[in-house]
């Protein structure tokens, strides 16, 4: 589903906004830690694979609009490249933005991660969205029905959007070559299996295919830091 159209703030209700936010930090209010982002790589062996296994921890982030993208940076914006991410094209901006939720705490320095798409969204951990009182429902990414909303602040303005606010079900990308190794479908369920002193088997990781990708599971930070992702030994992707 494609998010509503955000509702814009007025310039006072923004510098209330920013009142609050302040007081919060100097009331000494704690805000979660930067969501670091962590990746672990296995390399193809002989009959393997066509791809090497990838998995990353997907970070709280957002995704926005042209028109959203204005609104919060100002008109004739565009999103500037800070890294490239995994997949070709993909990369993280420089651009970042505060996550205000219904209690008005916030998380600041959310990234934005390009290009632009059409529509704006929001994906949190199941921690984030316990400290800033969101419900997260469990989406893949662009599925916004009966989702909750929130407001986005940037450095020249804000919005509100009504829908769009997921904690993303962990999945996997895969290209035609990594379904047909793997014998599945778009739209499958897999297991990845990660080995270490704190291994664990996700179960229920969707398959998503894209003719432009290759092999890469995306986590968040609360599954990253299950696993402890950063010791894995050994990792394995399953039917």
């Amino acid at each position: 589903m494609i998010a509503e159209a955000s509702n814009r703030l007025s310039r006072p209700e923004v510098e209330r906004l920013v009142r609050e936010v302040l007081t919060q930090r100097l009331h000494g209010q704690i805000t979660p830690p930067p969501a670091t982002e962590r990746r672990a790589t296995y390399a193809p062996v002989a009959g393997g694979p066509p791809h090497p296994l990838v998995v990353n921890v997907s970070a709280r982030h957002m995704h926005v609009t042209p028109a959203d993208l204005e609104v919060l940076f100002g008109p004739g914006s565009k999103l500037t490249k800070l890294k490239d991410l995994y997949q070709q094209g993909e990369f993280a901006s420089e651009q970042t933005v505060t996550i205000v939720g219904p209690r008005q705490r916030i998380i600041p320095s959310v990234r934005i991660l390009g290009p632009v798409r059409n529509y704006t969204q929001v994906e949190l951990s199941y921690t984030d969205g316990i400290y800033l009182g969101i419900d997260l429902p469990l989406r893949i990414s662009g599925n916004h029905e009966g989702t909750p909303g929130c407001t986005i602040m940037g450095p020249k303005g804000a919005i509100t959007i009504n829908k769009g606010v997921i904690r993303a079900e962990r999945h996997v990308h895969v290209s035609q070559a990594d379904m047909d190794y793997f014998g599945i479908r778009d739209g499958d369920y897999m297991k990845l299996r990660i080995d270490g002193p704190c291994g664990v088997t996700f179960d229920r990781v969707k398959v998503r295919y894209h003719p432009k990708v290759v092999l890469e599971v995306h986590i968040d930070t609360d599954e990253g830091n299950a696993c402890d992702l950063d010791s894995a030994t050994h990792m394995e992707l399953f039917k």
